[in-house]
């Protein structure tokens, strides 16, 4: 029998038992961040010589010369023609709607033309060139690779470069067809702290880019976190969350492997179910503890259900969509009638998956939203990964004859309430 956290939003002391459910801090390990520096300053200093190194150190001894560390495009292009056809199809397919998706979001140029004759505008460019890490060596993360190489391509990055990991060689056939299907330009496989920080501050071999995105263990976010200003990152993700709100209608095995697929991940992870129905809550305790051990990763889901995981019995469900506000989760499903109904009563959320047959799982893959989301409430302030994140936008300003006489008398004035006299002598030359 797993042992699950139950909660009732009628109790005393729901609120303080519900923040400390939440409740996640991300430890700085000390031992890791001084590992990532050093690391940081021997590819800062040494570039290509430490970079040889550290690969040879951490992934793969056979590495001979710094060359060796770039694929060669016919590589990756024949591991997509290698692939069997079911395979090749289902991440084709997941391409294609991924790449439809993030088309919508495409921002445009825009200006507008004053009476006086003053333009005023915004123009949107992509970034030059980012950086894509993925997990490389047993681990696939193929969707990962779709999901941060497609909306830059979306956006018109001019360039693309993407690291992976190959642990004693091992390549993942997976992850380097999806970078085929992808378009990407350059294929290093090197990984870690090592990687960011060719990728942050270039080497002779590795080119520098404009931002970094994707996942990676422990050392690569403690990396990202310190390379960020030098270049861009995605965000500094935690753990990944799950909140079903239900009304108690859904099958309850369903619910339960919902839970699962969250769970799955790490022990860190984060499911929780709201539904009004008591008694549902126990079908899905029993969906769990029966369900459990079919699963091959079931001492991490047990372990991650039992130490961050809940069920929690609510009033009703506007209730729940209260308490989805306040926990702001990663992603939200929406098992219950006339999902719709009740999207506008969600103010914070990374992703909402509406209906009884809309399961998570869907968007980690093949719905075509990004999967990459804001986690720990940061989605209360923040939005999934998009073509936005691979766009700059820059003001335009012409200002006219007859507006430098209006707008620099405005600017004259604010400019000395502010005590600079050199601001406002420059506005002020335009029209006296």
């Amino acid at each position: 029998m797993i042992k699950i956290r139950r909660l009732s939003s009628v109790d005393d002391h729901f609120q303080a038992e519900l923040d400390q459910l939440l409740s996640f801090e991300v430890s700085v390990d000390s031992e890791i961040e001084r590992t990532v520096t050093q690391i940081l300053h021997q590819i800062r200093t040494h570039g290509d010589r430490a970079l040889l190194e550290l690969t040879r150190q951490f992934d793969n001894p056979d590495v001979d010369r710094i060359e060796e560390i770039e694929l060669p495009r016919d590589e990756w292009q024949s591991a997509l023609m290698s692939l069997d056809k079911v395979q090749r199809e289902a991440l084709e397919q997941a391409a294609s709607r991924i790449r439809a998706y993030h088309e919508k979001q495409l921002a445009q140029s825009w200006d507008y033309v004053e009476l006086d004759g003053t333009r005023l505008g915004q123009k949107i460019t992509a970034l030059d060139r980012v950086g894509l890490y993925v997990p490389g060596g047993k681990a696939a993360y193929p969707s990962s690779v779709l999901m941060n190489a497609i909306p830059a391509r979306v956006a018109g990055v001019r360039e693309l470069i993407m690291v992976t990991p190959t642990p004693k060689g091992e390549k993942n056939p997976l992850v380097l067809a999806a970078a085929a299907i992808c378009e990407v330009d350059r294929v290093f496989t090197i990984g870690g702290a090592q990687a960011v920080a060719a990728l942050a501050y270039g080497t002779t071999t590795v080119p520098k880019v404009d931002k970094i995105v994707g996942p990676g263990n422990a050392y690569v976010a403690a990396a990202k976190r310190h390379v960020f200003g030098t270049v861009g990152i995605d965000m500094l993700a935690g753990p990944s969350e799950i909140l079903v709100i239900c009304d108690g209608k859904t099958n309850p095995d369903w619910i339960a492997m919902d839970l699962f697929s969250q769970a799955e991940h790490d022990e860190q992870a984060q499911s929780i179910l709201l539904c009004p129905d008591k008694a549902f809550l126990d079908r899905v305790a029993d969906s769990i503890s029966r369900l459990i051990d079919t699963l091959p990763r079931r001492d991490v889901i047990r372990s991650s259900l039992e130490n961050r995981g809940a069920l929690i019995h609510v009033r009703d469900l506007e209730e729940a969509c209260m308490i989805a506000n306040r926990i702001a989760p990663e992603h939200l499903e929406l098992s219950v009638d006339e999902p719709e109904q009740w999207v506008d009563s969600i103010r914070h959320a990374g992703a909402i998956f509406l209906g009884r047959y809309t399961c998570e799982a869907l968007g980690d893959y093949c719905a075509g939203p990004n999967h990459v989301l804001p986690t720990s409430g940061t989605a209360r302030f923040s939005s999934p990964l998009g073509v936005y994140d691979f766009q700059k936008r820059t003001s335009l300003i012409q200002v006219s004859a007859a507006g430098a006489s209006r707008l620099g008398e405005t600017a004259s004035i604010l400019a000395k309430g502010e005590g600079l006299d050199a601001h406002a002598r420059s506005a002020e030359s335009r029209y006296r």
